[in-house]
C-alpha cells in the first residue's frame, strides 16, 4: 500500500515477515536502493529495515546523496563509498547511550555501525535497535 506523507512524499508501507510491525519506507530511498551500485547493497537493505523497524518515529530521506535517518533531527545516514562493509554514521553518536558497543570512532560527534557480513550484524542487531531506540528517547525527552 502507498500512502502520502510528510511534504507529499510517497511511502510505502511494509509489514516485517515475523515481527507483526509495520515499518515506513521512503519510495525515494527505494529507488535509490535498487540503484546503487555496491556489493553490500542487500546488507544495506537489512540495516535499513532493522532501523526503520526499531521505532516507527524514524523516518528516511535522501540526504547528503544517501539513506538518511531522521528523527526530530538526523540519526544516521549509510556512506555508499564503503565498499569493504557497511558503514552507517551517526551524525551524532557520540551523545547517544550505546550499551552494547556496537558504535565506533572517536570523533568529536560521529560514530559508525560497522558490519562485513550478515553473520556479524546478526550479533549487533540488538545493539543497533537499542541505539535507535535511546536516540529516540534522548529526542523525546528535549520536548
Amino acid at each position: 500500500m502507498v500512502i502520502k506523507g510528510a511534504d507529499d512524499l510517497s511511502y510505502h508501507i511494509v509489514s516485517l515477515e515475523g515481527e507483526g510491525s509495520i515499518v515506513n519506507k521512503n519510495a525515494k530511498v527505494d529507488e535509490w536502493m535498487a540503484n546503487a551500485d555496491n556489493p553490500f547493497k542487500d546488507l544495506w537493505e537489512v540495516v535499513r529495515s532493522t532501523v526503520l523497524s526499531s521505532d516507527p518515529k524514524v523516518e528516511e530521506d535522501i540526504k547528503w546523496r544517501a539513506p538518511t535517518f531522521m528523527y526530530k533531527g538526523n540519526l544516521a545516514t549509510f556512506n555508499p563509498r564503503a565498499k569493504k562493509f557497511v558503514n552507517l554514521t551517526f551524525h551524532t553518536g557520540a551523545i547517544i547511550e550505546d550499551p552494547e558497543g556496537v558504535l565506533e570512532g572517536d570523533a568529536a560527534e560521529a560514530r559508525v555501525f560497522r558490519v562485513e557480513s550478515e553473520e556479524e550484524f546478526n550479533t549487533k542487531q540488538p545493539g543497533l535497535e537499542s541505539v535507535v531506540r535511546n536516540w529516540i528517547t534522548m529526542q523525546d525527552s528535549k520536548g
